[in-house]
């Protein structure tokens, strides 16, 4: 009997904006923009068959980290980006959490929009972005590239930072969740730190494993989920090792998925990348579909960034039905 394949299929933020007429960076604060997308993508959704996405401010992750200091460039068009604010090691010492994250770097802003946008959507998505990166990727934001030779330099300093990391992460997130009305609870609880696996294997045990298990259990994870995109199969054993219950690779260029199912420990998630639908054909995404389905990942999942790949969008979703069903 064939197996059964799930799938998870959604609209990006480029894709959105694209269809409503909008640059990039207007989904992150201009309501009118934003209301006027959600007017046009459900023509798009109705021609691929699925529901339109929820009215919701473009996707962030920087929230965090501009309320510790660090500034956020929006440029025209284009995605943000963070200013590294430590530049030199001796700078980490100096570090202080904000007394109120909620009036702190750009979250007020960010909430003032969303506020707004309910006001006119109210089945608007509650968010104002992501709530945090994984501790090492949110100190290479705090500190840009220096911050991987920090372990082997000043080990002590590199404890310090990702310590500072975990812990206003944390308070951040109890901040955040209850203005925006869903209080911690224990649940399902996803990290994502895509810069983790730049570090090899004993510097990783030392430097990265013990601020995820912190993340986990102050949070209550009942299950564990990771999205990191640079982990080596060498890495792999720590996974089962944080008992965590899947593992998402996203665009690791190390770990194919015929090697997750080999060597995982975990159940893991398999994706169909932006390029990949950008430079295959129809039939060729199919059947990569296909292959990806056979190493038995727990979900694949695949977006459409543009208009210009309905039809590939199409012959994706036809094989996806097909085997979800």
């Amino acid at each position: 009997m064939q197996r059964v394949q799930p799938f998870v299929f959604g609209m990006s933020d480029s894709l959105i904006a694209e269809v409503g007429g909008v640059p990039l960076d207007a989904l992150h604060r201009d309501v009118d923009a934003i209301c006027r997308c959600c007017d046009r993508i459900p023509e798009v959704a109705a021609r691929l068959g699925v529901k339109p996405p929820q009215p919701r401010l473009a996707g962030f992750s920087y929230c965090h980290v501009s309320a510790l200091g660090a500034p956020v460039v929006f440029a025209a068009g284009s995605e943000p980006n963070v200013v590294p604010i430590i530049r030199t090691p001796e700078d980490i010492d100096e570090l202080r959490a904000p007394a109120d994250y909620l009036t702190s770097g750009v979250v007020p802003e960010r909430l003032r929009a969303l506020d707004a946008l309910l006001a006119r959507r109210p089945e608007a998505r509650r968010s104002i972005g992501h709530t945090y990166e994984g501790p090492m990727t949110t100190a290479a934001l705090l500190m840009g590239q220096d911050f991987f030779l920090l372990p082997y330099e000043d080990p002590t300093r590199a404890h310090r930072l990702l310590s500072f990391c975990t812990e206003s992460a944390l308070e951040y997130c109890r901040a955040i969740s209850e203005r925006l009305g869903h209080p911690l609870s224990p649940g399902p609880v996803g990290i994502p730190d895509d810069f983790a696996g730049i570090l090899p294997p004993a510097p990783f045990q030392e430097f990265v494993m013990p601020y995820w298990e912190r993340f986990y259990t102050a949070l209550e994870a009942t299950d564990r989920r990771l999205h990191s995109e640079l982990l080596r199969e060498e890495h792999l054993p720590f996974l089962a090792d944080l008992n965590i219950a899947e593992y998402d690779p996203s665009a690791d260029q190390y770990l194919t998925a015929e090697l997750l199912r080999a060597r995982c420990p975990v159940p893991f998630t398999a994706r169909i990348q932006s390029w990949h639908i950008r430079d295959l054909a129809p039939a060729q995404l199919q059947s990569m579909y296909r292959r990806l389905a056979a190493c038995e990942p727990t979900r694949i999942s695949f977006y459409m960034n543009r208009l210009a790949d309905e039809e590939k969008i199409l012959a994706i979703l036809e094989a996806a039905r097909e085997l979800a069903s």
